[in-house]
């Protein structure tokens, strides 16, 4: 049964709906998810026991993004203490997720680069994966993850880069994780990245509530919802989906159990 590898479902847009949207997840055939927290919003992080309650095979990850990494400008040591009680609060899985946002710049970028790495640190020294966000800062990104020793643990999440860009983080050992923009109109470039990466080494999402994939684009996104960009890789693989399915949710397993370590 497939995996929803990345969702935020204790966002407040589930909040009034969870039960019903755990039922059509399992009906789709969802085995689990992974559902990403906010580690420095406290109410988030509270949420996740009424996630874990709905949905008993719920997986979690816990960090401080990107957008959120303002604050900590000289505070690092406090963002890691705050990630750090959010991921033993939920017993969570990964670190994440966390990275680098140029695109927005909500928080300056020398402090994101300073909470990324200090995060990744983290991850290195508990020995979890990490979940990695990246926008219009990939070569920074990607520095980062060298310099701190957190590949080849994790996952670069949403991917919309270029086969070229898949392959480099591949290189480092990454896992590339592909959403509903895979079955955009216009998805097109992200499906030859489907193609070009190992098959083992490939992982789908939703990043519920955001990014619905067709026949569901302009909607709330949600974990059941996976099972179209499942059929989109399976179709580029040329394999049916429940085949597609199993060897995706063998990835996900894969990718929880590599956790980030130093680079040698």
């Amino acid at each position: 049964m497939p995996i929803d590898s990345h969702c935020h479902l204790a966002d407040d847009a589930f909040r009034a709906d969870l039960a019903e949207v755990v039922a059509r997840a399992r009906a789709a055939g969802i085995e689990r998810a992974l559902c990403i927290l906010s580690a420095d919003e406290p109410e988030e992080v509270a949420r996740g026991a009424e996630v874990q309650a709905a949905w008993a095979d719920v997986q979690f990850a816990a960090a401080i993004h990107p957008h959120r990494a303002g604050p900590y400008g000289g505070r690092v040591g406090e963002a890691v203490q705050i990630t750090r009680a959010a991921i033993e609060a939920r017993q969570a899985v990964a670190v994440g997720e966390i990275g680098l946002d140029y695109h927005y710049d909500f928080a300056p970028r020398d402090v994101q680069r300073d909470v990324f790495a200090a995060q990744a640190g983290l991850a290195v020294s508990l020995g979890r994966p990490v979940i990695i966000h990246t926008r219009e800062a990939f070569d920074d990104t990607l520095a980062v993850l060298r310099e701190t020793g957190a590949a080849p643990g994790g996952v670069m999440h949403c991917f919309t880069g270029t086969v070229a860009e898949a392959r480099r983080a591949l290189d480092l050992g990454m896992f590339i994780s592909l959403a509903g923009i895979l079955t955009f109109p216009k998805g097109g470039e992200l499906r030859e990245v489907a193609r070009a990466v190992p098959r083992e080494r490939l992982l789908v999402e939703t990043d519920a509530p955001f990014l619905a994939p067709v026949p569901h684009r302009g909607r709330r996104n949600e974990p059941a919802f996976v099972a179209h960009t499942i059929a989109a890789v399976a179709a580029v693989w040329g394999v049916d989906a429940d085949a597609a399915g199993a060897r995706l949710r063998a990835n996900f397993d894969a990718f929880v159990d590599t956790p980030a370590k130093p680079m040698v």
